[in-house]
């Protein structure tokens, strides 16, 4: 065995994992590489404290470069002060700015984009293994996970830099989805969290016409699942097909998130959404009407080049009229290479943006008070995603709730519940936020 071999062997990886929930799928492949190398690693460790370091960054909007930064300048002190001795850095940001990063950051020992991160293998003296490239060490609690069922976008909007970075779209077949879900649940899992950057499009590029009704309903036929979540459709385009699926199949959540970014024509237009207000406001009267009781998560963008007063006012009457279930909204932020950074100025104020940022969101937060107040004396299927034991509460979410980024059902802890399983509660109040809840005896 060689010396890199040996040390190989014996390294211990710290790997981080920034950015959005397709981004940690990438992380948790790389980690079942590693153990398949006899290499220990850690995944988001509080204290990182391995002889080597990957982040896997992300590069979005400019809040996200800046984290990611800022986390490599970190583990770069680390390694100067010889508490790391290797460090490496993959995935969006030296996808974008691999040759910049280089010249800049000179501590980092390898920059690998979103695609060529099985190459720091070779570093490490181990050979990647193309035969597990769908394997997976899942880092989330064990009963959900996440479920990658295609890469990129070919939707070109100006503001977005994610056709930058992952190029065009590109489904995964079928049958290599199914078999990624059926091992998931065979370790556990019973909750899948079906992401794209564009659900939409899956199955135009390999099958000539969108599959994602199809998968959904195979997904569902999986033995040990039990609930199917979809993130990410974009509305032009829309795979009608996937409501009656929705509206059926009680194993699909009747969630959806639909990121709209605008309402007025004039915005939609500027934006390239390939959508026009009525095509939009026919389209959310269709949804509804055909799954009732829906809960729709969407996102705006706040202060894109060419938004004026007017048009913040309409999108807000549209949030207003629309009652929303969940939202969020976040400026913009001027991305090198897109078509607005090479065609638009940048010249709405800072203080604008947030002004209409907080305008939304404090619009937003009446509407999920009211909303959720209307579902106490329900009862609902709850999923336990966690125990605080200092608090003696349990938390977890119903099907209209995604992991991280929507509420959670609080339940005192006076009967023994175990995480991963499903309860049917009572909910005896609400927040803007989140529910409180009991056991429904």
């Amino acid at each position: 065995m060689t010396a890199a071999k040996s040390a190989a062997k014996q390294m211990t990886v710290d790997v981080i994992s920034l950015g959005c929930s397709k981004n940690l799928v990438d992380s948790e492949r790389l980690l079942a590489q590693l153990d398949s190398m006899g290499i220990k690693a850690t995944h988001d460790a509080p204290n990182p404290h391995g002889d080597v370091a990957v982040i896997n960054t992300c590069a979005f909007i400019g809040d996200a470069k800046e984290e990611s930064i800022d986390m490599i300048l970190g583990m770069a002190e680390r390694k100067k002060a010889r508490k790391l001795k290797r460090l490496y850095v993959m995935g969006c940001l030296p996808e974008r700015y691999k040759d910049e990063l280089a010249e800049a950051i000179p501590e980092v020992d390898g920059f690998y984009g979103k695609f060529d991160w099985p190459k720091l293998f070779e570093e490490l003296g181990k050979e990647y293994r193309a035969d597990l490239r769908n394997d997976r060490i899942i880092t989330t609690p064990s009963h959900y996970a996440y479920l990658k069922i295609s890469e990129g976008c070919n939707r070109f909007c100006t503001y977005c830099a994610i056709p930058i970075i992952t190029g065009r779209h590109t489904s995964r077949p079928m049958e290599e989805i199914l078999d990624e879900a059926k091992r998931l649940a065979d370790g556990g899992v019973k909750e899948l969290q079906v992401i794209a950057q564009d659900l939409s499009s899956y199955g135009t590029d390999l099958y000539k016409t969108s599959k994602l009704a199809e998968l959904t309903h195979r997904l569902t036929e999986i033995n040990g699942i039990e609930w199917v979540r979809l993130h990410y459709a974009y509305p032009a385009d829309f795979p009608f097909d996937i409501l009656p699926e929705m509206a059926s199949n009680p194993k699909v959540c009747n969630y959806l998130d639909l990121a709209l970014q605008h309402i007025s024509d004039n915005m939609l237009k500027t934006m390239h959404r390939h959508i026009t207000k009525q095509q939009t406001l026919d389209l959310l009267s269709r949804i509804r009407s055909e799954v009732p009781g829906i809960h729709i998560r969407t996102t705006f963008i706040c202060g894109h080049p060419g938004e004026t007063d007017k048009d913040h006012e309409e999108l807000m009457q549209f949030v207003e009229s629309q009652r929303f279930e969940r939202m969020g909204a976040f400026t913009y932020s001027h991305e090198e290479d897109t078509y607005a950074w090479k065609n638009y100025k940048d010249d709405i104020p800072e203080e604008t943006k947030e002004r209409y940022k907080a305008d939304i969101m404090e619009l937003q937060e009446t509407i999920s008070t009211e909303i959720n107040e209307q579902k106490v004396g329900s009862v609902m299927r709850v999923i336990i995603d966690r125990y605080n034991k200092e608090e003696n509460i349990y938390y977890g979410r119903t099907e209209f709730d995604s992991p991280e980024v929507d509420g959670e059902v609080l339940i005192k802890g006076d009967k023994k519940l175990k995480v991963g399983n499903f309860y049917d509660v009572r909910i005896t109040s609400a927040d803007q936020y989140d529910l409180f809840g009991e056991l429904n005896n």
